[in-house]
């Protein structure tokens, strides 16, 4: 620090570097302390930063008001702070903000107030009151709620027994987070997972960073053999953190997680409360939270004393970030763990192309699990060829299809119906006249959910009651759609079975997580013949009666001009598929297509995993993307074409000549309208030994900054293409 008098300040702010503020007297204030300043005319939170002086004059500076008792931000924090700032082309003050995103951690709780009897005797004795001292008799100090219902009394009891003396009132003891317990249940392991857990808690329990891809075919029990890095790590008396890419995920981790340990993990995802949030921020800081399964922003929790990174279904493109700060979870996991000298493990049945060359080129380890846990075989994959067994007409299931769904309902096993397409219809359209209905702020047609009655877009969240008429030419019953959804799957069920037991899993027909979760553990516990769902279903669950799987177009991810698009529809299919037969039960797998001859459906067919990965890396590596080359996007958005146009093109201008990187574009954006904003996209294409960030820099110190409605968003290591 430059100054015993002043410090840096940064706030969670869209600013690219901290402000100057004298320190208080009598105040010694460090990097990493929490503290209120000044701002204009409002207060704000900060972090004091490291570094020097800025060049303001001293006398022109304002005084830091205070310093907050939460616990400072660790240095590792600190640390990725600013990494990611850099290699994201982000502002550290939005990076900041991220970690920061638990309010009520730097707000003082309201205390929780229970009640204890004092030893005087109530001026007048009722039955209620009565109730209410034999309960308390014990001497506890009993919350407001649970002494009620205890005693079976409302609030006015309670209230008249502290208004007589005769209850207290105090403050209630703080709730402790329960703590892990490595040797609480022994798990037993096959061969396989012994191996491979030998190997990672011998990592997780040392000191020093490295990667490992824990590769293991759906069914192999990948999941307690890495909780034995975490038993590891917790005896090495360190914290864990295990990332889930899907919410609804977490019910059946959590149950697994507590038959291990014990206890419950502490959670961090957006579907728990604002208190909840404050106090896991809290005990995660200060090292009382010793494992916490989360979503991919719990990389930026500040942990105290980190020992352990997983990273389950590393593979998952919900690891990706796009808005204001755009990070992928999986590699800013791997940088924490380099920041903080701490094992990472990338857990998946269908690692990304990444990973796997990461492996090849020596910078991961590899532990594989090629075998299922209970023994049963992987399940037989055929390919449908549409062309030569349609379905009938007005249908979307093949009779090959339907006869292998009979045969297995006959055995009274179920069975999945796998599209990835919410909705009854993608398309509505007029017969009459050709009307289309388009979603009014994007260039998408609405999306019809006829269970609902509605029309949406499932980009912008635009919804409009469904019409009984043409809005255009006024016809009536000339409304038709176009293309299955997994509703329009549901009715084709109900009409070919009207005596099956079907359930949708969707995430847009489940008011809230807990809806869905019930759903979940509904299909588990056999309550359903018939699963439709969406790609909800392919995130690692767990049907133990499911025994065939059927998609029903396995072609919907192909040849959408974006270059990971094979990998992730074989991904994708490979996983739904792997929910079948998983315990004892032989399962299958058909995947309707109009192309059985593509690399990715006559993998998946073969089971040859290895053939598709050289293919596919050859392909990557002679075209010079990534792994083997280096993308950033620069999408520009406005109000209007023209001048998302007309900036994109006087901003591709200034573009640095370099022989290794190229600049394509502009050109409008396959998505060219979202929000009502419209959208033009540049994409940079780099050697991977070219500095992309510092060309970006260099590229945008020099280009004019968007003005008016025109905004400019950088994606480094984009995922999405549209």
């Amino acid at each position: 620090m430059a100054s015993d008098h002043t410090v840096p300040v940064l706030l969670p702010l869209a600013i690219e570097t901290p402000y100057d503020y004298l320190v208080p007297p009598g105040k010694t204030l460090a990097p990493g302390d929490f503290v209120t300043v000044p701002l204009g005319t409002r207060e704000r939170i900060g972090v004091v930063w490291p570094g020097g002086r800025g060049s303001v004059d001293a006398a022109k500076l304002r005084t830091v008001l205070d310093r907050l008792e939460a616990p400072p931000l660790p240095v590792e924090s600190l640390k990725l702070v600013i990494w990611v700032a850099q290699y994201t082309l982000s502002s550290p003050g939005m990076v900041l903000r991220m970690m920061m995103s638990a309010k009520e951690a730097f707000t003082p709780p309201k205390p929780k107030l229970g009640h204890r009897l004092t030893g005087a005797e109530p001026a007048r004795q009722t039955p209620a009151r009565a109730r209410v001292l034999d309960v308390a008799a014990n001497g506890m100090l009993w919350a407001k709620r649970d002494l009620m219902e205890a005693a079976g009394v409302g609030v006015s009891v309670i209230n008249a027994l502290v208004d007589a003396g005769t209850l207290s009132v105090e403050p209630m003891p703080a709730a402790k987070q329960p703590v892990p317990d490595p040797e609480f249940s022994i798990p037993e392991l096959t061969d396989d997972q012994a191996k491979a857990a030998k190997i990672l808690s011998q990592k997780a329990g040392a000191d020093g960073f490295n990667v490992t891809l824990l590769d293991g075919v759906t069914g192999s029990g990948k999941t307690p053999v890495y909780f034995e890095a975490v038993a590891a790590a917790l005896d090495a008396g360190r914290q864990a953190l295990i990332l889930l890419p899907e919410i609804a995920l977490t019910r059946q981790f959590v149950q697994a997680f507590e038959a291990r340990f014990g206890c419950a993990p502490v959670e961090w995802h957006s579907d728990i409360t604002p208190r909840q949030r404050g106090n896991n921020w809290l005990s995660v800081a200060r090292g009382e939270a010793r494992v916490v399964v989360g979503a991919r922003s719990a990389l930026f929790l500040p942990f105290a004393e980190l020992g352990l990174i997983v990273v389950d279904e590393e593979h998952d493109a919900s690891y990706k970030q796009e808005e204001r700060v755009s990070y992928h979870a999986r590699d800013i996991a791997v940088v924490r763990g380099s920041i903080g000298k701490c094992p990472v493990i990338l857990s998946s049945a269908t690692p990304s192309i990444e990973s796997h060359v990461n492996v090849m080129q020596g910078r991961y380890d590899h532990v594989s699990l090629p075998r299922r846990f209970s023994g049963v075989s992987l399940p037989d994959i055929k390919a449908i060829d549409l062309r030569k067994s349609p379905p009938d007409k007005g249908m979307w299931l093949s009779p090959v299809l339907v006869g292998a769904v009979e045969a297995t309902l006959a055995n009274k096993q179920q069975a999945l119906l796998f599209l990835n397409r919410r909705g009854y219809a993608p398309l509505t359209l007029c017969r009459a006249c050709g009307f289309r209905f388009e979603c009014p702020q994007c260039a998408v047609w609405l999306v019809e959910h006829r269970f609902r009655g509605r029309l949406q877009c499932h980009h912008c969240g635009f919804t409009s009651k469904a019409p009984d008429e043409c809005p255009s030419c006024g016809a009536e019953d000339s409304l038709i759609p176009c293309g299955p959804g997994v509703e329009r799957i549901a009715e084709e069920v109900k009409q070919r079975f009207p005596d099956v037991r079907s359930v949708i899993l969707s995430s847009d027909l489940a008011p809230n997580v807990n809806a869905l979760r019930e759903v979940l553990d509904q299909i588990s516990q056999g309550h359903a013949d018939i699963i439709i769902g969406t790609q909800l279903v392919a995130k690692g669950h767990h049907f133990p009666q499911l025994a065939m799987v059927g998609v029903v177009d396995g072609d919907l991810g192909l040849g959408q001009g974006d270059p990971r698009a094979s990998e992730r529809t074989y991904q994708l299919l490979s996983q739904v598929t792997g929910r079948a037969g998983r315990e004892l039960i032989t399962g299958s797998g058909y995947i309707q297509t109009h192309i059985p001859e593509h690399p990715v459906i006559k993998a998946l067919v073969s089971g040859d995993r290895d053939a598709f990965l050289a293919q596919e890396i050859a392909a990557r590596e002679g075209a010079g993307y990534p792994p083997f080359g280096r993308l950033a996007a620069l999408v520009v958005s406005a109000s209007t074409i023209p001048q998302a146009m007309d900036y994109a093109r006087t901003f591709a201008k200034f573009a640095p000549k370099a022989e290794i990187i190229r600049v394509l574009g502009p050109a409008e954006a396959p998505l060219s309208v979202i929000r009502g904003r419209y959208r033009v996209r540049l994409l940079v294409k780099a050697t991977k030994e070219a500095d992309i960030q510092a060309y970006l820099r260099q590229w945008l110190s020099k280009a004019p900054p968007p003005k008016g409605s025109v905004r400019l968003m950088v994606d480094v290591d984009p995922y999405n293409f549209m």
